[in-house]
């Protein structure tokens, strides 16, 4: 069996169970996510907010004194989920890009889960390998960013 099913004759194609069940397990991780990242308090030093989590501190900042390339990510995140979208940009410019990608991801993945929407595969389809060095020249530039702010 395909991954798409026709629902009617003259109907859209649509996703069939598999798909779908898997866009609803993204959808689950994608929500923890948000709820994880609004349950937490942002860190007034703009890192280790994750320590909330029962995470260890970041090694690479014990050992270097300075950011790690995802350092602030979980702050960001954070301050995103409270609706302070500006704060969370000055935290960790990547970080604040990556909580709106999960937000629209959620949706996305919700969508095609309960719908059978194709929509995601609509998206899977613009990730071409320019976007990927675009994302990964945005994750230079926002360490590059958390270098230049970082207080410790």
């Amino acid at each position: 069996m395909t991954a798409l099913a026709k629902t009617s004759r003259s109907g859209p194609r649509r996703l069939s169970f598999a798909p779908r069940f898997w866009s609803g397990v993204l959808a689950v991780a994608l929500l923890a996510v948000l709820f994880a990242s609004a349950w937490m308090t942002p860190s007034a030093r703009g890192h280790g907010t994750h320590e909330q989590l029962g995470l260890v501190a970041c090694s690479w900042v014990q050992l270097t004194g300075k950011p790690c390339p995802t350092c602030g990510m979980t702050t960001a995140f954070a301050h995103a989920a409270h609706a302070d979208l500006l704060s969370a940009a000055r935290t960790q410019p990547m970080g604040a890009l990556l909580s709106l990608v999960t937000a629209a991801g959620f949706w996305i993945a919700l969508h095609a889960a309960v719908f059978g929407s194709r929509v995601g595969s609509v998206v899977s389809g613009i990730m071409k390998p320019w976007v990927w060095w675009l994302l990964g020249a945005a994750l230079v530039g926002s360490w590059l960013y958390k270098m230049a702010v970082w207080q410790g």
